[in-house]
């Protein structure tokens, strides 16, 4: 049988994709999307959030091409849960993420601590700790705050400073790793 879906894949092309997920990029490359090569040229991110209790689990980008509607989806999900503002996140941190997850080698789906912060939630976050930033990357849609349970917070951050495609900030004490497609850097204990 072959079936079409209104994306236009259809099922053998769409289950053959899935498959192709199982290869694993070697890696050498120096950014994150370079370990998103080689498997299918799929992307796939799968988060859950303590805050809101919503879940995503979705291919956001196939042959080349990132797909609007599961971006727009993850915009939403990762939006300030306070105001319930919506900011585009920056494919290049969702890039970092997505990457980071598949060289852990883990079916657990991110926790979401934090994506984009609205200026009224940083200034807030900022009054009570000092380690929120003024500038921070998340007023731009440009970071996440993320734990497993699986995986302690040395190894998230290893995976994520290996793609030497952004920030990473170890928080340990809090149980969460930062990323962002800022400057290659890292930061905490």
């Amino acid at each position: 049988m072959n079936e079409t879906n209104p994306t236009g894949w259809n099922r053998r092309a769409l289950l053959g994709a899935f498959a192709a997920t199982t290869l694993v990029a070697a890696p050498t490359y120096s950014k994150a999307a370079g370990f998103l090569r080689g498997g299918g040229d799929i992307r796939r991110l799968r988060m859950y959030s303590g805050r809101t209790g919503e879940r995503i689990d979705m291919i956001y980008w196939i042959e080349g091409s990132y797909i609007k509607d599961a971006m727009n989806e993850i915009n939403t999900f990762m939006r300030d849960w306070r105001t319930n503002d919506v900011k585009r996140i920056d494919t290049r941190t969702i890039d970092l993420m997505s990457a980071a997850h598949n060289l852990m080698d883990c079916s657990e789906p991110y926790m979401l601590v934090s994506g984009y912060r609205s200026p009224k939630t940083n200034a807030m976050l900022r009054a009570r700790s000092s380690g929120v930033a003024k500038n921070s990357r998340h007023l731009k849609g440009e970071a996440a705050d993320l734990s497993l349970q699986s995986r302690s917070v040395s190894q998230i951050a290893r995976a994520a400073a290996s793609c030497k495609a952004g920030g990473v900030g170890r928080y340990s004490r809090s149980n969460f790793v930062h990323m962002d497609c800022g400057p290659v850097r890292s930061w905490g204990a």
